[in-house]
């Protein structure tokens, strides 16, 4: 069994950026894939970024390439989201999972965090 926490959401204005921290506890991340989904209000979550348990490949969903950027410290247990330019579509609760599998596709990710909120204010 992995828990994971997320950390770093708030409040920011336009063109800030923030941190996100998932802490996992229970296991260790190390052997999986790791990933970022967010569900902005009145929509269905969606994947942000993912990466593969030795950081090789990342990938970020192409609206926000450039701008955000999934990282991970397996010796801390820990996986990141950096969050640049921020813009009042970003907000979100954004959610860390740990998969078996490495790709976009929710269903493929069976542990979850509760979500952080992140709100972008104009």
């Amino acid at each position: 069994q992995v828990y994971l926490g997320e950390t770093g959401g708030g409040l920011v204005q336009a063109g800030g950026s923030l941190r996100l921290s998932c802490a996992a506890s229970g296991g260790s991340i190390s052997t999986r894939p790791m990933a970022w989904f967010r569900q902005r209000p009145g929509k269905e979550r969606e994947f942000v970024a993912a990466i593969t348990l030795n950081s090789v490949i990342t990938n970020v969903t192409n609206s926000l390439k450039g701008r955000f950027t999934i990282s991970r410290d397996n010796a801390k247990n820990m996986v990141y989201l950096e969050m640049n330019n921020l813009n009042p579509g970003d907000t979100a609760v954004y959610y860390c999972a740990a998969g078996p599998l490495y790709g976009p596709i929710a269903t493929t990710y069976d542990y979850w965090g509760q979500g952080t909120q992140v709100t972008v204010s104009s």
